[in-house]
């Protein structure tokens, strides 16, 4: 019981935007760092080629180098993209025997400085045998494609799963179908990847762009043969991470090892050109639908088969097809599925978990099918998904998929979207262009999704709470953030549950040496996980520190409240004592009841049990010019459902910045490769990615439906509107041009591919 009002579910302004605002955050590139020296990696200029003599002879004369490395002087581990794989898929941290992507490390030069270091790269004679280059994932898996690992039998497939047997479309009246190339895109965050490894007496301490620190820490450790205690990884402020910096990297890797062996504290940063072709990439599948439907609408099944590309050292982005596979079904009733996918292992940059990771694909997939279908037996897309949509009384339901739904209103969302757009008004305007033959046609798009947010055992996490001895609160988290607003999220928890002033909450995170376990930020987890660890922990904390004060205050334990800063009797605020007080009796043997441990501190592995699953529904509205082809979005409007939202700004801000990569998917970004495997997108000239004025403004909302598998009855919102805005955006454009013939067009929906599609028509 508290004497104040909460403070959850108002919004709060962020805690960490002053220091953003003012520039005054520090990231791994501002820390002053004495006797820092910097490395620059000689990468591969071929897609694949047998990789022959490196003379580094030149380089290490030149004048500021301090040393060159190659395979034959460096000695460290191969990394093993995933656990699973097999160990000839583990990339050599330098390359050796070959190269098999454009970005491939073949050495790496230490230098006094970065000038230094870049120009003694340019003259490390590298002799290179081209081999034939696969960059297709469908392609890859053909006989006679050229093979990149000859250990793996003279196949690329990496990993396939499938579920399902039968024909899931018997007794279907209609079968749409439709091939979806979710293509593949680049992170591209603000700050691009680097970071400083500085040598110590007994350690080696390693900053990093990473939304990870303790899983660095570990796949560093491992790959050095060092213990754990030798190698402390700490993430300072990190400017975007999307996925692709969820993981260790190479880099990191060989960066460690270089101080190590140097004695001196080594600096990476990547330039952006190197970014494109260096960390991770995502989506990157190809996934052929068919779906089947009785003649009133009614699923009877879905059967889908689906290509993934691993890149050239496969790593979790082969795996990720288990989590499209589970998100298969979606938010409808499918009596019958059928699931099969492979990945492929081809001459490109690996791939990762990119914002949504696996669950994009699997809408993508499910809501431009039910769009064809309903074009072709011309029912209303929004009857069609609401006449089959899983009803509430359902849940929780485990699905074809394996996913165990904890609680959805589809309807509610899909009810609460078509009002706020004006659903019948727009399709009016629509039909009196159609009829006017106006150039410029308006397209009217629909998704309606679930996805899966702590997935694959995510839903642990570490969280810590202590009184301080003045009466302020640290908490320790196992997340680290890069953006998202956690200390303003954790702070608030506390600051309701304990009636502390939020300045005066200090958050730990993102640093081996306060964090002893910590799975990160990644998959839209961290306010269900940690966010429910902070909360247990100050709810164990405030009930031990009920019990002090209603042993010094001589009163009943549930008489007890929290007021200003502290504890009182319920109706007697003089009757009170604060949390400085209360820290200080809670360490004094004298003055604490009979068998209480000493202080006012907690800490946890809280266990959400299973994932969550938020929803939502998307309406886009677009303009397309049909003599140009060109897009303009007009409208965007999401109703997503994240369960109880504490704090709204911070769900709105996740909303947009969500809507706008994945309207960036849908328009603008591709990475492409010519037909010898060089990239053709690795710069921001040639790379499309939208700024504010591509965008139109985003209209959210939600609606709350609470989880039961955490206190707070939270869900994620991280990944919700990249996976219900693509789709949306893509059924928008092509229903803009449907009535000219056109079925299908694929991503990104750019001015020429629109405009070749309506040319292919007429």
């Amino acid at each position: 019981m508290s004497v104040q009002g909460s403070i959850l579910g108002n919004a709060v302004l962020r805690r960490e935007d002053p220091t953003l605002l003012r520039g005054t955050e520090k990231y791994y590139d501002d820390l002053d760092v004495p006797g820092v020296q910097y490395v620059h990696f000689v990468r591969s200029p071929y897609a694949h080629a047998s990789l022959g003599a490196i003379d580094t002879t030149e380089a290490s004369s030149m004048p500021g180098v301090t040393a060159v490395y190659t395979a034959d002087n460096i000695d460290v581990a191969p990394v093993l993209g995933f656990p699973m794989w097999n160990p000839y898929f583990a990339r050599p941290v330098l390359a050796t025997g070959k190269v098999r992507f454009v970005g491939d490390i073949v050495a790496a030069v230490v230098a006094t400085s970065r000038e230094a270091a870049a120009d003694a790269a340019e003259v490390v004679q590298v002799e290179y045998e081209p081999l034939p280059s696969v960059t297709d994932p469908e392609a890859a898996l053909e006989p006679g494609a050229p093979i990149l690992f000859d250990e793996s039998e003279g196949s690329n497939l990496v990993f396939e799963t499938a579920i399902g047997e039968g024909d899931p479309l018997a007794g279907a009246d209609h079968v749409a179908q439709v091939r979806v190339v979710s293509q593949r895109l680049a992170g591209v965050p603000m700050e691009t990847n680097g970071c400083v490894a500085v040598p110590e007496a007994d350690r080696i301490s390693l900053w990093a762009s990473s939304q990870n620190p303790n899983a660095v820490r570990d796949a560093v450790a491992g790959a050095l043969g060092i213990e754990t205690s030798g190698l402390r990884v700490a993430a300072p402020a990190v400017g975007g991470g999307f996925g692709p910096k969820a993981g260790p990297c190479t880099e990191f890797i060989l960066a460690t090892k270089m101080a190590q062996l140097l004695g001196v504290p080594v600096k990476w940063t990547e330039e952006r050109s190197e970014n494109m072709v260096a960390l991770v990439h995502g989506r990157a599948m190809v996934l052929n639908v068919k779906l089947g439907l009785k003649n009133d609408g009614t699923f009877v099944g879905l059967d889908a088969d689906v290509v993934a590309d691993g890149g050239a050292y496969p790593a979790i982005g082969a795996l990720l097809t288990v989590f499209t596979q589970q998100m298969s079904q979606g938010v409808y009733n499918i009596p019958s599925l059928r699931f099969h996918a492979r990945s492929a292992a081809t001459n490109t940059t690996t791939t990762a978990a990119y914002r949504g990771a696996g669950r994009p694909e699997a809408t993508q997939m499910l809501e431009r099918v039910i769009d064809v279908a309903a074009d072709e037996l011309g029912i209303d897309p929004a009857e069609l998904r609401r006449k089959n949509f899983l009803q509430p009384e359902q849940f929780p339901l485990t699905t074809h998929g394996g996913a165990n739904y904890d609680c959805g209103e589809y309807e509610k969302s899909l009810d609460a979207v078509l009002a706020a757009s004006g659903y019948q008004e727009l399709l009016a305007e629509q039909a009196k262009r159609r009829a006017s033959g106006d150039p410029k046609q308006l397209g009217i798009g629909l998704s309606a999704y679930v996805e899966v947010t702590a997935p694959a055992g995510l839903h642990v996490e570490y969280g810590a709470i202590e009184i301080n001895d003045d009466g302020t609160v640290t908490a320790r988290v196992g997340t680290s953030a890069h953006g998202q607003g956690h200390i303003t999220a954790f702070s608030m928890i506390i600051a309701d549950m304990l009636g502390v002033d939020m300045d005066k909450i200090t958050i730990l995170q993102s640093d081996t040496d306060d964090i002893p376990r910590g799975s990160g930020t990644m998959g839209s987890r961290s306010l269900q996980t940690a966010g429910s660890a902070v909360h247990v922990a100050s709810e164990t904390v405030l009930d031990k520190a009920k019990q002090l004060a209603a042993h010094l205050l001589e009163a009943s334990a549930e008489d007890i409240v929290t007021g200003d800063n502290g504890l009182q009797v319920a109706g007697v605020p003089t009757s009170s004592l604060s949390w400085a007080e209360l820290a200080a009796a809670a360490k004094d043997d004298a003055r604490r009841p009979a068998g209480m441990e000493a202080g006012l501190a907690y800490e946890l592995d809280f266990d959400g049990t299973d994932s969550t699953y938020p929803f939502g529904a998307h309406v886009s509205v677009v303009e397309v010019d049909t003599e140009t082809g060109r897009v303009s979005m007009l409208r965007h409007i999401a109703v997503d459902d994240c369960g109880r939202i504490l704090n709204p700004m911070l769900v709105m801000g996740q909303q947009h910045g969500g809507i706008a990569q994945g309207a960036a998917q849908a328009l603008f970004e591709i990475v492409a490769y010519d037909e010898d495997g060089n990239p053709i997108t690795s710069n921001l000239m040639d790379y499309a990615i939208p700024s504010a004025a591509e965008l139109c403004s985003f209209e959210t909302s939600n609606t709350e439906t609470p989880s039961p598998r955490n206190p707070l009855g939270a869900k994620g919102i991280g990944e919700s509107g990249t996976i219900g805005s693509t789709p949306a955006i893509h059924n928008a454009v092509i229903d803009a041009v449907s009535h000219l013939g056109v079925k299908h067009i694929d991503m990104p929906l750019t001015a020429q591919a629109v405009w070749s599609a309506i040319q292919a028509v007429k």
